[in-house]
């Protein structure tokens, strides 16, 4: 499993940060989460395939995140086979409306289905700093009519936890919860099932069972018979189940206090760190976060790493010269420090086509 970084920067793509677009690749495809202006450019400069992305989940509906979705969608098209199954998108209430918008007044044929589930909230304003009530998207499954290449998605609602089980494929689930930000925002978490503990082999071969298929059905959970007869149970030769690997993706946010309770023990928290924790009245006033509010969450959630990103084009990339005084230093790696202050696992400064390796659990 690994998480590649396409974008990182905040409000608009520059020179040295592509905008928000996180890529999780897993044994059985890619996702993508958030997919700002210009981010199949990025797409195009790494190693991943567009073709390979079958699901895509949208945080919020600022362009920043999204204004490169449809354009991406026309991307995939041009380059698919008639074979190509069929993508899967997730996001607030308003996102179906605004691909159907934006592929029929461009008349844009993708060559492939596709289905919008929207995340609706039941009290949306809760999560909105302002006043958003006359411009959160109403449910856009009855306006306008379905793209030739729509199939009809579903409305997802919260349960009684005030969260979302978004979907399932394979061994991964994902849940999501509400964000704090100036519109309905939400964050990710990518949950793997766990797996079976490891079987001894010695134990097998004091029963008198030697290496063959009896391994195999063990492995797999079934009961066995040794030669003199007597059973053996999964249990009394394996070890006790791994669990299984937690990512945790949030949107813009400046409370992400909802999420905590499913994103604990997360193997990886990615954080947007906006502004410097000097600028952390600004930073709330707007909806973002500094880093040392981003290493709070991350030791509350008891996560192993911290993923920090959505910088201001501010601060320049870790590898760009830094100055010698660490006060007037303007790159990430000031922010990184800052996270420091409240989050003692590990921290890096995601910086544009880096990948993030998450290892299977011993």
């Amino acid at each position: 499993m690994e998480l590649h970084f396409l974008g990182t920067g905040s409000c608009y793509p520059s020179p040295d940060r592509g905008a928000s677009c996180i890529i999780l690749r897993h044994e059985s495809g890619c996702w993508m989460f958030d997919c700002g202006e210009g981010s199949q450019i990025q797409l195009m400069k790494s190693c991943i395939k567009p073709g390979k992305i079958n699901k895509i989940f949208i945080t919020h509906l600022h362009g920043d995140h999204l204004f490169g979705l449809p354009g991406l969608l026309c991307t995939i098209g041009l380059n698919c086979s008639e074979c190509r199954q069929p993508m899967e998108i997730y996001g607030p209430v308003g996102l179906r409306k605004y691909l159907r918008v934006c592929l029929e007044l461009s008349q844009s044929q993708l060559g492939f289905s596709y289905s919008v589930h929207e995340l609706k909230c039941s009290n949306s304003e809760t999560f909105c700093q302002s006043n958003m009530a006359d411009f959160i998207p109403s449910d856009s499954a009855t306006s306008d009519k379905q793209h030739a290449n729509e199939t009809c998605g579903q409305t997802i609602f919260e349960d009684e936890d005030g969260l979302w089980q978004v979907c399932q494929e394979g061994n991964l689930t994902v849940f999501a919860a509400p964000l704090k930000h100036r519109i309905m925002c939400f964050g990710y978490v990518i949950q793997e099932k766990q797996f079976p503990g490891k079987l001894d082999p010695l134990l097998l071969k004091q029963r008198g069972i030697p290496p063959g298929p009896l391994y195999s059905k063990v492995k797999n959970g079934e009961i066995i018979m040794a030669p003199d007869g007597s059973l053996v149970t999964p249990s009394e030769v394996m070890g006790p189940p791994r669990p299984g690997r937690k990512v945790v993706i949030l949107g813009d946010t400046c409370d992400s206090s909802m999420i905590v309770k499913i994103a604990d023990n997360a193997d990886v928290v990615v954080h947007e760190a906006t502004l410097e924790d000097e600028l952390k009245e600004t930073c709330i006033d707007h909806g973002h976060s500094t880093p040392e509010m981003a290493g709070h969450f991350a030791t509350s959630v008891n996560a192993k790493k911290l993923a920090l990103t959505h910088f201001s084009q501010r601060y320049k990339r870790i590898s760009d010269p830094v100055p010698t005084n660490v006060e007037e230093d303007g790159t990430v790696s000031k922010l990184v420090e800052q996270a420091k202050k409240s989050f003692s696992g590990c921290i890096i400064a995601a910086d544009d086509f880096v990948v993030l390796r998450l290892s299977r659990k011993v």
